[in-house]
């Protein structure tokens, strides 16, 4: 049986992230009755490390909780897998290509703004750089 810090040290992560997963439920741990510990097994080890592969891949806690229902049922979770990765990788494409064109309008902004002198406040006036892009 491991303690939290043990766990940590195990499956090479931090014992506020084994607190937080047990929190959220992804860990059930037992308690020790003579000091009310909680206490991991070696199975906890795997979910510990499981865990961290997934979010490494993009998932989130809540869709590892999912995955981790799937394999309670006695279900296959690699198809739910494959669609959470595939609606994962579609919002990406589209947060980079938003991301793209923000990056496009700041340097366009920084290169008209080069040219550009210091305003100073008139009353009527926040940034005349600002408020020189349409």
């Amino acid at each position: 049986m491991l303690t939290v810090s043990a766990l940590s040290k195990a499956a090479q992560t931090t014992p506020d992230a084994i607190r937080h997963y047990t929190r959220i439920g992804l860990l059930k741990p037992s308690r020790n009755p003579d000091n009310g510990y909680r206490l991991f097994n070696n199975n906890d080890v795997k979910k510990v490390q499981f865990i961290c592969r997934a979010k490494g891949l993009g998932f989130t806690l809540r869709e590892i909780g999912a995955i981790f229902d799937h394999g309670r049922t006695g279900q296959s979770p690699c198809p739910a897998v494959r669609e959470m990765i595939r609606q994962r990788i579609n919002e990406n494409r589209d947060k980079l290509m938003e991301l793209n064109q923000l990056q496009q309008r700041m340097d366009s902004a920084l290169e008209k703004w080069k040219t550009m002198p210091d305003g100073e406040p008139d009353g009527e006036a926040i940034c005349h750089l600002i408020e020189s892009i349409n």
